[in-house]
């Protein structure tokens, strides 16, 4: 692991401790948190069981399994199991009953939807939505399943909302594969972006924000951007490097007098970073070979669509530096 990697992972274990009085009442608030999302079950027994699933997730019992949840509390096993593996129940509710606590409890106007799809790499085939796919965890094409998650970011804390299994399209066009991993008939094809934007839909109302974030694997589609444009959305996505844009503001080439005005020319994003000059520095932290510091700027830019040209965007370059080195650069729409 790297040294700055490192020096993070150990701020985040001195966070992560977890101090005896937070553990007062906790029996209490659980079931607070649970009550909820109970509540949007059909039956009394699956209420029930919500809470007794839950209640052992967090007990002492060594091995969290179905078996061990259900002896805890003196039950047979078959009920519970059913609850969990078999019996159908909408999830649609709950997750709706999630966005809403967490816009009650964090929501802040400048809070962030931050959009990430995140691969698991699996062995085999069957599970549903495996295949040969970009895994950023692993950092190459690997044997995974991809998720896209959607999570709120608050100055004070942050919080998981939701979630799309992503499902290529080698598994929605076979169907006799769907129906053995028990994928609902009226499932197709959809792209990443279009899960986003599922999951943008449905919260976005009970989550404020002023901004949404993704990677580059978001920012690179134009169309998604156009879609957020639509909808009103602030945004800054990451782009890869070679994104051609040009700067608005930069001095256009002499004028010969005949036809239109020329503009400076279209040139990748990390030639165009050359040329900046006016760095905004931010100290983020301390780090051994002196403190993290992230510099930005940004441009008043245009990207190039083929042979159109897109809307006037807002083109951010971050440059990393550790010490007197460079870590990384990001480029940002």
């Amino acid at each position: 692991m790297e040294r700055r990697f490192a020096v993070r992972y150990e701020e985040l274990l001195a966070e992560a401790e977890v101090k005896p009085d937070a553990l007062e009442g906790v029996l209490g608030r659980l079931g607070e948190f649970v009550g909820p999302f109970a509540a949007n079950l059909k039956y009394p027994a699956q209420r029930e069981h919500a809470w007794e699933y839950v209640s052992g997730l967090v007990s002492n019992v060594h091995r969290k399994n179905i078996e061990s949840i259900a002896y805890l509390h003196e039950h047979d096993r078959q009920p519970l199991q059913k609850f969990i593996g078999q019996n159908d129940w909408e999830w649609e509710p709950m997750i709706d009953e999630l966005a809403r606590q967490i816009g009650a409890s964090l929501g802040r106007a400048d809070g962030v939807l931050v959009i990430d799809p995140s691969g698991v790499l699996k062995q085999g085939k069957a599970s549903v939505g495996v295949a040969r796919q970009w895994c950023g965890r692993a950092g190459k094409v690997d044997n995974c399943q991809v998720g896209v998650y959607l999570g709120y970011v608050a100055r004070e804390e942050h919080a998981l909302v939701d979630m799309r299994l992503y499902l290529p399209k080698e598994w929605t066009k076979d169907k006799k594969r769907c129906r053995k991993a028990k994928v609902p008939n009226e499932i197709r094809f959809r792209t990443r972006h279009e899960l986003t934007l599922e999951m943008l839909d449905r919260h976005r109302a009970a989550l404020p924000h002023a901004w949404v974030s993704g990677d580059d694997e978001m920012g690179r589609s134009t169309a998604f951007r156009d879609a957020l444009r639509a909808r009103n959305e602030q945004y800054l996505l990451a782009v890869p490097s070679n994104t051609l844009v040009r700067d608005l503001d930069a001095e256009p080439p002499p004028y010969c007098g005949m036809g239109k005005r020329p503009m400076a020319s279209f040139q990748r994003a990390d030639k165009l970073m050359k040329t900046a000059t006016h760095w905004t520095r931010i100290e983020v932290r301390p780090g051994e070979k002196g403190p993290l510091v992230v510099e930005a700027v940004k441009f008043r830019g245009q990207t190039k669509r083929g042979r159109r040209n897109g809307p006037e965007e807002t083109l951010v370059i971050f440059r990393e530096r550790q010490g007197d080195q460079t870590v990384k650069h990001d480029y940002c729409l």
